[in-house]
Protein backbone atom coordinates (compact mmCIF):
# COMPACT_ATOMS: atom_id res chain seq x y z
CA UNK A 1 0.00 0.00 0.00
CA UNK A 2 1.27 3.48 -0.85
CA UNK A 3 2.42 5.76 1.93
CA UNK A 4 1.86 9.50 2.13
CA UNK A 5 3.43 12.38 4.08
CA UNK A 6 2.54 12.62 7.75
CA UNK A 7 0.97 16.00 8.67
CA UNK A 8 3.13 18.13 10.94
CA UNK A 9 1.21 20.78 12.83
CA UNK A 10 2.23 24.39 13.37
CA UNK A 11 1.57 25.69 9.86
CA UNK A 12 -1.16 28.02 8.63
CA UNK A 13 -3.86 27.25 6.11
CA UNK A 14 -2.87 30.05 3.73
CA UNK A 15 -5.66 31.43 1.57
CA UNK A 16 -6.19 34.46 -0.61
CA UNK A 17 -9.56 36.18 -0.22
CA UNK A 18 -11.60 38.11 -2.72
CA UNK A 19 -13.54 40.68 -0.77
CA UNK A 20 -15.74 42.40 -3.32
CA UNK A 21 -19.01 43.55 -1.71
CA UNK A 22 -17.70 42.55 1.71
CA UNK A 23 -16.68 44.79 4.61
CA UNK A 24 -13.49 44.83 6.63
CA UNK A 25 -13.68 46.57 10.01
CA UNK A 26 -10.47 48.07 11.41
CA UNK A 27 -10.19 49.27 15.00
CA UNK A 28 -7.51 51.90 15.59
CA UNK A 29 -6.31 55.31 14.48
CA UNK A 30 -2.58 54.89 13.76
CA UNK A 31 -0.31 53.87 10.90
CA UNK A 32 -0.97 50.15 11.44
CA UNK A 33 -4.71 50.75 11.09
CA UNK A 34 -4.00 52.68 7.88
CA UNK A 35 -1.89 49.78 6.58
CA UNK A 36 -4.63 47.24 7.29
CA UNK A 37 -7.20 49.51 5.64
CA UNK A 38 -5.03 49.93 2.53
CA UNK A 39 -4.57 46.14 2.17
CA UNK A 40 -8.33 45.64 2.40
CA UNK A 41 -9.01 48.38 -0.15
CA UNK A 42 -6.59 46.76 -2.59
CA UNK A 43 -8.60 43.54 -2.15
CA UNK A 44 -11.72 45.49 -3.25
CA UNK A 45 -13.24 45.39 0.21
CA UNK A 46 -15.43 48.09 1.72
CA UNK A 47 -13.56 49.42 4.76
CA UNK A 48 -14.90 50.85 7.99
CA UNK A 49 -12.40 52.24 10.50
CA UNK A 50 -13.51 52.77 14.10
CA UNK A 51 -11.12 55.08 15.96
CA UNK A 52 -11.32 56.48 19.47
CA UNK A 53 -11.84 60.20 18.97
CA UNK A 54 -13.02 59.81 15.37
CA UNK A 55 -11.60 61.71 12.40
CA UNK A 56 -9.59 64.36 14.34
CA UNK A 57 -7.71 61.64 16.26
CA UNK A 58 -6.90 59.51 13.20
CA UNK A 59 -3.52 59.55 11.48
CA UNK A 60 -3.00 61.68 8.38
CA UNK A 61 -3.45 58.78 5.95
CA UNK A 62 -6.76 57.66 7.46
CA UNK A 63 -8.04 61.25 7.46
CA UNK A 64 -7.09 61.63 3.80
CA UNK A 65 -8.71 58.35 2.75
CA UNK A 66 -11.89 59.28 4.64
CA UNK A 67 -11.97 62.67 2.90
CA UNK A 68 -11.51 60.90 -0.45
CA UNK A 69 -14.48 58.64 0.41
CA UNK A 70 -12.26 55.56 0.18
CA UNK A 71 -13.41 54.39 3.61
CA UNK A 72 -15.83 55.19 6.42
CA UNK A 73 -14.32 56.48 9.68
CA UNK A 74 -16.42 56.30 12.86
CA UNK A 75 -15.82 57.49 16.42
CA UNK A 76 -15.59 54.64 18.93
CA UNK A 77 -16.75 56.95 21.70
CA UNK A 78 -19.88 57.91 19.74
CA UNK A 79 -20.74 54.24 19.28
CA UNK A 80 -20.29 53.62 23.00
CA UNK A 81 -22.49 56.60 23.93
CA UNK A 82 -25.27 55.30 21.69
CA UNK A 83 -25.37 52.16 23.82
CA UNK A 84 -26.92 51.82 27.27
CA UNK A 85 -24.81 48.85 28.36
CA UNK A 86 -21.09 48.13 28.71
CA UNK A 87 -18.40 50.08 26.88
CA UNK A 88 -18.21 47.63 23.97
CA UNK A 89 -21.97 47.24 23.50
CA UNK A 90 -22.04 50.02 20.91
CA UNK A 91 -19.52 48.11 18.79
CA UNK A 92 -21.50 44.88 19.26
CA UNK A 93 -24.70 46.55 18.13
CA UNK A 94 -23.02 48.12 15.11
CA UNK A 95 -21.47 44.83 13.95
CA UNK A 96 -24.69 42.93 14.62
CA UNK A 97 -26.55 45.31 12.31
CA UNK A 98 -24.12 44.64 9.46
CA UNK A 99 -24.64 41.60 7.27
CA UNK A 100 -21.45 41.50 5.24
CA UNK A 101 -18.49 41.79 7.65
CA UNK A 102 -15.66 39.49 6.54
CA UNK A 103 -12.89 40.40 8.99
CA UNK A 104 -12.24 42.51 12.06
CA UNK A 105 -8.72 43.86 12.60
CA UNK A 106 -7.98 45.23 16.06
CA UNK A 107 -4.83 47.39 15.83
CA UNK A 108 -5.11 49.65 18.90
CA UNK A 109 -3.72 46.86 21.08
CA UNK A 110 -0.27 47.28 19.54
CA UNK A 111 2.66 47.90 21.85
CA UNK A 112 3.49 51.58 21.97
CA UNK A 113 -0.07 52.85 21.37
CA UNK A 114 -0.71 56.13 23.19
CA UNK A 115 -4.10 54.89 24.41
CA UNK A 116 -4.03 51.12 24.04
CA UNK A 117 -7.17 49.00 24.20
CA UNK A 118 -7.40 46.91 27.34
CA UNK A 119 -7.03 43.16 27.22
CA UNK A 120 -10.56 42.79 28.65
CA UNK A 121 -12.01 44.89 25.81
CA UNK A 122 -10.04 42.93 23.19
CA UNK A 123 -11.28 39.67 24.71
CA UNK A 124 -14.94 40.83 24.58
CA UNK A 125 -14.60 41.88 20.95
CA UNK A 126 -13.01 38.57 20.08
CA UNK A 127 -15.71 36.50 21.80
CA UNK A 128 -18.49 38.51 20.19
CA UNK A 129 -17.03 38.18 16.67
CA UNK A 130 -16.40 34.47 17.15
CA UNK A 131 -20.04 34.03 18.13
CA UNK A 132 -20.98 35.50 14.74
CA UNK A 133 -18.29 33.55 12.79
CA UNK A 134 -16.32 36.69 11.97
CA UNK A 135 -12.52 36.06 11.93
CA UNK A 136 -10.49 38.46 14.09
CA UNK A 137 -6.86 39.58 14.14
CA UNK A 138 -5.74 41.35 17.32
CA UNK A 139 -2.31 42.96 17.19
CA UNK A 140 0.20 41.67 19.78
CA UNK A 141 -2.42 39.37 21.35
CA UNK A 142 -2.14 36.07 19.49
CA UNK A 143 -4.67 34.38 21.77
CA UNK A 144 -7.32 36.66 20.24
CA UNK A 145 -6.40 35.92 16.62
CA UNK A 146 -8.09 33.63 14.12
CA UNK A 147 -5.70 34.64 11.35
CA UNK A 148 -2.45 36.52 10.87
CA UNK A 149 -1.10 38.79 8.16
CA UNK A 150 1.76 37.72 5.94
CA UNK A 151 4.72 39.93 5.07
CA UNK A 152 3.26 40.87 1.71
CA UNK A 153 4.61 42.40 -1.50
CA UNK A 154 2.61 43.38 -4.57
CA UNK A 155 4.56 43.69 -7.78
CA UNK A 156 4.56 46.45 -10.34
CA UNK A 157 2.36 45.88 -13.37
CA UNK A 158 2.79 46.27 -17.10
CA UNK A 159 1.94 49.98 -17.13
CA UNK A 160 3.38 52.92 -15.15
CA UNK A 161 1.77 53.45 -11.73
CA UNK A 162 -0.26 50.23 -12.11
CA UNK A 163 0.17 47.41 -9.61
CA UNK A 164 0.12 43.83 -10.82
CA UNK A 165 -2.28 41.12 -9.74
CA UNK A 166 0.77 39.21 -8.51
CA UNK A 167 1.34 39.17 -4.76
CA UNK A 168 3.53 37.10 -2.50
CA UNK A 169 3.20 36.64 1.23
CA UNK A 170 5.61 35.14 3.77
CA UNK A 171 4.73 33.94 7.24
CA UNK A 172 6.74 32.39 10.05
CA UNK A 173 3.51 31.53 11.90
CA UNK A 174 4.39 33.89 14.69
CA UNK A 175 7.93 32.57 15.16
CA UNK A 176 9.80 35.54 13.71
CA UNK A 177 7.76 38.32 12.13
CA UNK A 178 10.74 40.57 11.50
CA UNK A 179 12.54 37.70 9.79
CA UNK A 180 9.49 37.14 7.58
CA UNK A 181 9.89 40.68 6.27
CA UNK A 182 13.52 40.02 5.47
CA UNK A 183 12.71 36.76 3.67
CA UNK A 184 10.07 38.61 1.65
CA UNK A 185 12.61 41.23 0.59
CA UNK A 186 15.10 38.52 -0.40
CA UNK A 187 12.49 36.69 -2.49
CA UNK A 188 11.45 39.89 -4.24
CA UNK A 189 15.09 40.69 -4.96
CA UNK A 190 15.63 37.29 -6.61
CA UNK A 191 12.67 37.59 -8.96
CA UNK A 192 12.96 39.53 -12.23
CA UNK A 193 11.29 42.90 -12.13
CA UNK A 194 9.06 41.94 -15.08
CA UNK A 195 7.34 39.11 -13.23
CA UNK A 196 4.30 41.23 -12.30
CA UNK A 197 3.85 42.42 -15.86
CA UNK A 198 4.14 38.83 -17.10
CA UNK A 199 1.25 37.79 -14.85
CA UNK A 200 -0.88 40.65 -16.15
CA UNK A 201 -0.20 39.67 -19.77
CA UNK A 202 -1.13 36.04 -19.11
CA UNK A 203 -4.26 37.26 -17.36
CA UNK A 204 -5.19 39.25 -20.46
CA UNK A 205 -4.73 36.17 -22.65
CA UNK A 206 -6.86 34.07 -20.28
CA UNK A 207 -9.67 36.58 -20.51
CA UNK A 208 -9.67 36.06 -24.29
CA UNK A 209 -10.29 32.35 -23.71
CA UNK A 210 -12.37 31.80 -20.58
CA UNK A 211 -16.12 31.98 -20.37
CA UNK A 212 -18.72 31.24 -17.73
CA UNK A 213 -18.79 27.61 -18.85
CA UNK A 214 -15.06 27.05 -18.33
CA UNK A 215 -13.30 26.97 -14.98
CA UNK A 216 -10.60 29.61 -15.44
CA UNK A 217 -8.07 27.81 -13.27
CA UNK A 218 -8.28 24.61 -15.37
CA UNK A 219 -4.92 23.22 -16.46
CA UNK A 220 -3.00 26.31 -15.40
CA UNK A 221 -3.00 26.57 -11.61
CA UNK A 222 -4.19 23.11 -10.64
CA UNK A 223 -1.51 20.92 -9.17
CA UNK A 224 -3.14 17.82 -10.70
CA UNK A 225 -2.59 18.60 -14.37
CA UNK A 226 0.75 18.32 -16.14
CA UNK A 227 1.73 21.11 -18.57
CA UNK A 228 3.73 18.66 -20.69
CA UNK A 229 0.75 16.50 -21.59
CA UNK A 230 -0.04 16.91 -25.30
CA UNK A 231 -2.53 19.59 -26.23
CA UNK A 232 -5.40 18.05 -28.23
CA UNK A 233 -5.45 18.99 -31.88
CA UNK A 234 -8.28 21.12 -33.05
CA UNK A 235 -11.31 19.08 -34.02
CA UNK A 236 -13.90 20.30 -36.55
CA UNK A 237 -16.62 19.16 -34.17
CA UNK A 238 -15.23 20.54 -30.92
CA UNK A 239 -17.50 22.62 -28.73
CA UNK A 240 -16.71 26.11 -27.51
CA UNK A 241 -15.84 24.68 -24.09
CA UNK A 242 -13.48 22.12 -25.64
CA UNK A 243 -11.76 24.82 -27.68
CA UNK A 244 -11.33 26.94 -24.57
CA UNK A 245 -9.89 23.99 -22.66
CA UNK A 246 -7.42 23.26 -25.45
CA UNK A 247 -6.31 26.88 -25.53
CA UNK A 248 -5.96 27.02 -21.74
CA UNK A 249 -3.56 24.08 -21.90
CA UNK A 250 -1.52 25.97 -24.47
CA UNK A 251 -1.48 29.02 -22.19
CA UNK A 252 -0.28 26.75 -19.38
CA UNK A 253 2.70 25.73 -21.49
CA UNK A 254 3.43 29.33 -22.40
CA UNK A 255 3.33 30.24 -18.71
CA UNK A 256 5.62 27.37 -17.82
CA UNK A 257 8.35 27.72 -20.43
CA UNK A 258 8.51 31.15 -22.03
CA UNK A 259 10.95 33.69 -20.56
CA UNK A 260 9.29 36.08 -18.12
CA UNK A 261 10.79 39.03 -19.97
CA UNK A 262 9.08 37.86 -23.16
CA UNK A 263 5.73 37.35 -21.45
CA UNK A 264 5.96 40.81 -19.88
CA UNK A 265 6.67 42.55 -23.19
CA UNK A 266 4.06 40.83 -25.37
CA UNK A 267 2.06 43.11 -27.66
CA UNK A 268 -1.66 42.67 -28.27
CA UNK A 269 -0.86 41.10 -31.65
CA UNK A 270 1.49 38.57 -30.05
CA UNK A 271 -1.11 37.64 -27.43
CA UNK A 272 -3.65 36.95 -30.16
CA UNK A 273 -1.01 35.01 -32.10
CA UNK A 274 -0.54 32.67 -29.14
CA UNK A 275 -4.15 31.59 -29.51
CA UNK A 276 -4.02 31.23 -33.30
CA UNK A 277 -5.52 27.98 -34.49
CA UNK A 278 -2.37 26.72 -36.23
CA UNK A 279 -0.37 26.53 -32.97
CA UNK A 280 0.34 23.06 -31.66
CA UNK A 281 2.72 21.73 -29.04
CA UNK A 282 4.73 19.41 -31.25
CA UNK A 283 8.48 19.72 -30.57
CA UNK A 284 9.12 21.09 -34.04
CA UNK A 285 6.41 23.73 -33.76
CA UNK A 286 7.50 24.75 -30.28
CA UNK A 287 11.16 24.99 -31.34
CA UNK A 288 10.27 27.09 -34.38
CA UNK A 289 8.17 29.40 -32.24
CA UNK A 290 10.88 29.90 -29.64
CA UNK A 291 13.46 30.58 -32.36
CA UNK A 292 11.18 33.18 -33.91
CA UNK A 293 10.79 34.84 -30.53
CA UNK A 294 14.55 35.02 -30.13
CA UNK A 295 14.95 36.65 -33.55
CA UNK A 296 12.39 39.27 -32.64
CA UNK A 297 13.83 39.97 -29.21
CA UNK A 298 14.47 43.59 -28.41
CA UNK A 299 18.05 44.55 -27.77
CA UNK A 300 19.28 46.40 -24.72
CA UNK A 301 21.93 48.90 -23.79
CA UNK A 302 24.10 48.90 -20.67
CA UNK A 303 26.21 51.87 -19.58
CA UNK A 304 29.08 50.18 -17.76
CA UNK A 305 31.81 51.74 -15.64
CA UNK A 306 35.21 50.10 -16.14
CA UNK A 307 36.80 51.60 -13.02
CA UNK A 308 40.14 53.45 -12.99
CA UNK A 309 41.94 50.87 -15.11
CA UNK A 310 43.16 47.83 -13.17
CA UNK A 311 41.03 44.82 -14.25
CA UNK A 312 40.65 43.63 -10.66
CA UNK A 313 38.76 46.84 -9.88
CA UNK A 314 35.93 45.93 -12.24
CA UNK A 315 32.73 45.23 -10.36
CA UNK A 316 31.27 41.74 -10.66
CA UNK A 317 28.38 43.25 -12.63
CA UNK A 318 30.75 44.96 -15.07
CA UNK A 319 32.79 41.77 -15.52
CA UNK A 320 29.61 39.78 -16.19
CA UNK A 321 28.40 42.34 -18.72
CA UNK A 322 31.69 42.29 -20.64
CA UNK A 323 32.36 38.56 -20.57
CA UNK A 324 28.88 37.00 -20.69
CA UNK A 325 26.27 39.47 -21.93
CA UNK A 326 27.91 41.63 -24.57
CA UNK A 327 27.23 41.31 -28.28
CA UNK A 328 28.80 44.69 -29.04
CA UNK A 329 31.13 46.82 -26.87
CA UNK A 330 31.43 50.53 -27.64
CA UNK A 331 34.35 51.72 -25.54
CA UNK A 332 35.75 55.10 -24.60
CA UNK A 333 39.32 55.54 -25.84
CA UNK A 334 40.88 55.69 -22.35
CA UNK A 335 39.66 52.25 -21.21
CA UNK A 336 42.95 50.30 -20.95
CA UNK A 337 43.72 47.23 -23.01
CA UNK A 338 43.91 45.13 -19.83
CA UNK A 339 40.14 45.55 -19.48
CA UNK A 340 39.38 45.19 -23.19
CA UNK A 341 41.38 41.94 -23.26
CA UNK A 342 38.73 40.34 -21.03
CA UNK A 343 36.10 40.65 -23.77
CA UNK A 344 35.62 37.42 -25.78
CA UNK A 345 37.03 37.58 -29.30
CA UNK A 346 33.59 36.82 -30.74
CA UNK A 347 32.30 40.18 -29.45
CA UNK A 348 32.58 43.22 -31.70
CA UNK A 349 34.57 46.03 -30.02
CA UNK A 350 34.65 49.63 -31.22
CA UNK A 351 36.75 52.41 -29.69
CA UNK A 352 35.48 55.98 -29.65
CA UNK A 353 37.35 58.28 -32.05
CA UNK A 354 37.53 61.10 -29.54
CA UNK A 355 40.34 63.60 -29.98
CA UNK A 356 40.53 67.35 -29.46
CA UNK A 357 38.04 69.01 -31.78
CA UNK A 358 36.07 65.82 -32.46
CA UNK A 359 34.61 65.08 -29.03
CA UNK A 360 31.00 65.92 -29.89
CA UNK A 361 31.08 64.12 -33.24
CA UNK A 362 32.55 60.97 -31.73
CA UNK A 363 30.01 61.04 -28.90
CA UNK A 364 27.10 61.29 -31.34
CA UNK A 365 28.57 58.50 -33.47
CA UNK A 366 28.81 56.12 -30.51
CA UNK A 367 25.27 56.82 -29.32
CA UNK A 368 23.86 56.27 -32.81
CA UNK A 369 25.83 53.03 -33.13
CA UNK A 370 24.44 51.77 -29.82
CA UNK A 371 20.85 52.38 -30.89
CA UNK A 372 21.44 50.78 -34.30
CA UNK A 373 22.87 47.61 -32.71
CA UNK A 374 20.13 47.43 -30.07
CA UNK A 375 17.49 47.73 -32.79
CA UNK A 376 18.98 44.58 -34.28
CA UNK A 377 18.30 42.76 -31.02
CA UNK A 378 21.86 42.92 -29.70
CA UNK A 379 23.09 43.60 -26.18
CA UNK A 380 25.24 46.71 -26.35
CA UNK A 381 27.80 47.59 -23.66
CA UNK A 382 28.67 51.27 -23.67
CA UNK A 383 31.94 51.07 -21.75
CA UNK A 384 33.03 54.13 -19.75
CA UNK A 385 36.22 54.92 -17.88
CA UNK A 386 35.70 55.11 -14.10
CA UNK A 387 32.05 55.61 -13.17
CA UNK A 388 29.62 56.48 -15.99
CA UNK A 389 27.89 59.31 -14.13
CA UNK A 390 31.05 61.03 -12.83
CA UNK A 391 31.88 63.24 -15.82
CA UNK A 392 31.19 60.30 -18.10
CA UNK A 393 28.29 61.97 -19.97
CA UNK A 394 26.05 59.08 -18.95
CA UNK A 395 23.11 61.42 -18.40
CA UNK A 396 23.18 62.60 -22.01
CA UNK A 397 23.27 59.02 -23.22
CA UNK A 398 20.43 57.92 -20.94
CA UNK A 399 18.18 60.64 -22.38
CA UNK A 400 19.26 59.89 -25.95
CA UNK A 401 18.65 56.16 -25.64
CA UNK A 402 15.32 56.72 -23.88
CA UNK A 403 14.20 59.00 -26.73
CA UNK A 404 15.02 56.16 -29.13
CA UNK A 405 13.02 53.54 -27.25
CA UNK A 406 15.62 52.02 -24.93
CA UNK A 407 15.89 52.39 -21.16
CA UNK A 408 19.59 51.74 -20.49
CA UNK A 409 20.91 49.92 -17.45
CA UNK A 410 23.61 51.97 -15.69
CA UNK A 411 26.27 49.82 -14.02
CA UNK A 412 28.35 51.90 -11.57
CA UNK A 413 32.12 51.72 -11.62
CA UNK A 414 34.90 52.62 -9.19
CA UNK A 415 35.51 56.31 -9.87
CA UNK A 416 39.06 57.53 -10.39
CA UNK A 417 38.07 60.51 -8.25
CA UNK A 418 38.26 58.16 -5.26
CA UNK A 419 40.55 55.37 -6.46
CA UNK A 420 43.24 57.68 -7.91
CA UNK A 421 44.05 59.45 -4.63
CA UNK A 422 43.95 56.13 -2.77
CA UNK A 423 46.53 54.61 -5.11
CA UNK A 424 48.68 57.69 -4.49
CA UNK A 425 48.45 57.23 -0.71
CA UNK A 426 46.14 60.23 -0.28
CA UNK A 427 42.96 60.05 1.84
CA UNK A 428 40.34 62.33 0.30
CA UNK A 429 38.83 62.70 3.79
CA UNK A 430 40.79 62.49 7.03
CA UNK A 431 39.98 63.57 10.56
CA UNK A 432 41.98 66.61 11.47
CA UNK A 433 42.79 67.38 7.82
CA UNK A 434 39.91 67.12 5.33
CA UNK A 435 36.27 67.24 6.32
CA UNK A 436 34.78 67.73 2.84
CA UNK A 437 35.45 66.48 -0.68
CA UNK A 438 34.67 68.35 -3.89
CA UNK A 439 34.98 66.77 -7.32
CA UNK A 440 34.97 68.99 -10.38
CA UNK A 441 36.17 69.07 -13.96
CA UNK A 442 38.94 71.23 -15.30
CA UNK A 443 37.29 71.58 -18.71
CA UNK A 444 33.82 72.96 -19.32
CA UNK A 445 31.47 72.07 -22.16
CA UNK A 446 33.02 72.93 -25.50
CA UNK A 447 36.40 73.57 -23.88
CA UNK A 448 35.23 76.54 -21.83
CA UNK A 449 36.79 77.45 -18.51
CA UNK A 450 34.99 76.35 -15.38
CA UNK A 451 34.45 78.15 -12.08
CA UNK A 452 36.66 76.27 -9.63
CA UNK A 453 35.70 76.26 -5.93
CA UNK A 454 37.25 78.79 -3.57
CA UNK A 455 39.90 77.74 -1.06
CA UNK A 456 38.67 76.06 2.12
CA UNK A 457 41.26 74.65 4.50
CA UNK A 458 39.24 71.55 5.38
CA UNK A 459 38.45 70.63 1.76
CA UNK A 460 40.03 68.19 -0.66
CA UNK A 461 39.52 69.27 -4.27
CA UNK A 462 39.75 66.59 -6.98
CA UNK A 463 39.91 67.92 -10.54
CA UNK A 464 39.24 65.48 -13.37
CA UNK A 465 40.21 66.01 -17.01
CA UNK A 466 42.31 69.08 -16.31
CA UNK A 467 45.95 67.99 -16.32
CA UNK A 468 46.43 69.04 -19.96
CA UNK A 469 45.41 72.55 -18.88
CA UNK A 470 47.41 72.59 -15.66
CA UNK A 471 48.82 76.15 -16.06
CA UNK A 472 45.33 77.58 -16.55
CA UNK A 473 43.93 75.64 -13.59
CA UNK A 474 46.72 76.82 -11.28
CA UNK A 475 46.30 80.40 -12.50
CA UNK A 476 42.56 80.26 -11.80
CA UNK A 477 43.14 78.98 -8.26
CA UNK A 478 45.80 81.63 -7.55
CA UNK A 479 44.10 84.58 -9.30
CA UNK A 480 43.73 87.48 -6.80
CA UNK A 481 40.66 88.64 -8.74
CA UNK A 482 38.89 85.31 -8.45
CA UNK A 483 35.57 84.91 -6.65
CA UNK A 484 36.16 83.52 -3.17
CA UNK A 485 39.29 82.86 -1.14
CA UNK A 486 42.53 82.47 -3.11
CA UNK A 487 44.57 79.28 -2.70
CA UNK A 488 47.94 79.78 -0.94
CA UNK A 489 51.09 79.14 -3.00
CA UNK A 490 52.26 76.40 -0.63
CA UNK A 491 49.00 74.43 -1.12
CA UNK A 492 49.92 70.73 -1.70
CA UNK A 493 48.87 69.20 -5.00
CA UNK A 494 49.28 65.73 -6.47
CA UNK A 495 48.94 64.75 -10.10
CA UNK A 496 48.03 61.07 -10.41
CA UNK A 497 48.43 59.64 -13.89
CA UNK A 498 47.32 56.20 -15.07
CA UNK A 499 46.01 55.40 -11.60
CA UNK A 500 45.97 51.67 -10.73
CA UNK A 501 47.97 50.69 -13.84
CA UNK A 502 51.57 49.35 -13.77
CA UNK A 503 52.90 52.61 -15.27
CA UNK A 504 51.13 54.78 -12.69
CA UNK A 505 52.97 58.02 -11.91
CA UNK A 506 52.38 60.43 -9.03
CA UNK A 507 53.85 63.94 -9.03
CA UNK A 508 53.49 65.78 -5.71
CA UNK A 509 54.32 69.45 -5.34
CA UNK A 510 52.73 72.78 -4.44
CA UNK A 511 50.70 75.17 -6.54
CA UNK A 512 53.83 77.32 -6.67
CA UNK A 513 55.97 74.66 -8.40
CA UNK A 514 53.62 72.06 -9.88
CA UNK A 515 53.77 73.32 -13.48
CA UNK A 516 57.55 73.02 -13.51
CA UNK A 517 57.29 69.68 -11.72
CA UNK A 518 55.06 68.17 -14.38
CA UNK A 519 57.21 69.55 -17.19
CA UNK A 520 60.30 68.00 -15.65
CA UNK A 521 58.61 64.60 -15.30
CA UNK A 522 58.51 64.08 -19.04
CA UNK A 523 55.66 63.21 -21.38
CA UNK A 524 52.21 63.20 -19.80
CA UNK A 525 50.41 59.88 -19.21
CA UNK A 526 46.66 60.33 -19.60
CA UNK A 527 44.29 59.89 -17.98
CA UNK A 528 45.36 62.07 -15.07
CA UNK A 529 43.69 63.78 -12.14
CA UNK A 530 44.66 66.55 -9.74
CA UNK A 531 44.26 66.25 -5.98
CA UNK A 532 44.52 69.61 -4.20
CA UNK A 533 44.44 70.03 -0.45
CA UNK A 534 46.22 69.35 2.82
CA UNK A 535 45.14 65.71 2.58
CA UNK A 536 47.92 65.25 0.00
CA UNK A 537 50.56 65.22 2.75
CA UNK A 538 48.39 63.80 5.56
CA UNK A 539 49.75 60.23 5.44
CA UNK A 540 53.31 60.93 4.35
CA UNK A 541 55.90 59.39 6.68
CA UNK A 542 54.70 59.65 10.27
CA UNK A 543 51.70 61.66 9.09
CA UNK A 544 50.39 65.16 9.68
CA UNK A 545 46.78 65.18 10.91
CA UNK A 546 46.79 68.42 12.88
CA UNK A 547 46.14 70.73 9.94
CA UNK A 548 42.80 71.89 11.35
CA UNK A 549 44.08 72.72 14.83
CA UNK A 550 43.71 76.35 15.88
CA UNK A 551 46.59 78.44 14.56
CA UNK A 552 47.98 75.57 12.44
CA UNK A 553 48.05 77.75 9.32
CA UNK A 554 51.03 79.66 10.76
CA UNK A 555 53.16 76.52 10.30
CA UNK A 556 52.11 75.76 6.70
CA UNK A 557 55.41 76.59 4.99
CA UNK A 558 57.36 74.53 7.53
CA UNK A 559 54.80 71.74 7.17
CA UNK A 560 55.39 71.62 3.43
CA UNK A 561 59.19 71.70 3.91
CA UNK A 562 59.00 68.71 6.27
CA UNK A 563 56.92 66.88 3.66
CA UNK A 564 58.93 67.59 0.49
CA UNK A 565 62.29 68.40 2.02
CA UNK A 566 63.92 71.75 2.64
CA UNK A 567 64.41 73.55 -0.68
CA UNK A 568 62.77 70.71 -2.69
CA UNK A 569 59.95 71.70 -5.05
CA UNK A 570 58.47 68.32 -5.96
CA UNK A 571 58.76 64.56 -5.84
CA UNK A 572 57.86 61.88 -8.43
CA UNK A 573 56.93 58.27 -7.70
CA UNK A 574 56.56 55.60 -10.39
CA UNK A 575 54.56 52.37 -10.25
CA UNK A 576 51.88 50.85 -8.08
CA UNK A 577 51.99 50.70 -4.27
CA UNK A 578 53.72 47.66 -2.84
CA UNK A 579 51.48 44.59 -2.77
CA UNK A 580 49.36 45.44 -5.79
CA UNK A 581 51.42 43.26 -8.12
CA UNK A 582 49.74 40.16 -6.66
CA UNK A 583 46.17 41.38 -7.15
Amino acid sequence: MATFPTPQGGASFILSFRLQSRTTVVLGSGSLAASRAFSALEADSTVTVIAEGGLPAACEELQWRAQQNQLTLLDWNALSQSSSGEEDDGFDSYIAAMKDVSFVCVTDTARGEARPRSRASAARIYRFCRSRNIPVNTTDMPEFCDFSFTAMHRFAGSAPDVRSALQIGVTTNGKGCRLASRVRRDIVGLLPKEVGAAVDKISAIRRLVTSDSVEDETYEDSGVSTPNRPVPSRSPTETEAEAATRRMKWIAQVSEYWPLSKLASMSDEEMLDILAEEHSTSPAALSALLQSLDVRRKGRILLVGSGPGHPSLLTVAAHTALTKLADVVLSDKLVPSAVLDLIPQTVQVRIAKKFPGNSEGAQSEMMAAAVEAANRGLTVIRLKQGDPVVYGRAGEEVLYFRAHGFEPVVVPGVSSALAGPTFAGIPVTQRGVAETLTVCTGVGRGGKDVQLPAYARARTLVVLMGVARLPQVVAALRDPARVGVVYPPCMPIAIVERASMPDQRVVVSTLRDVVAALDSAGEQRPPGIMVIGWSVLALWGTGDIEVLEDGAEKDDEARVARWLGQGVGWRVKEGLPDGWGDL
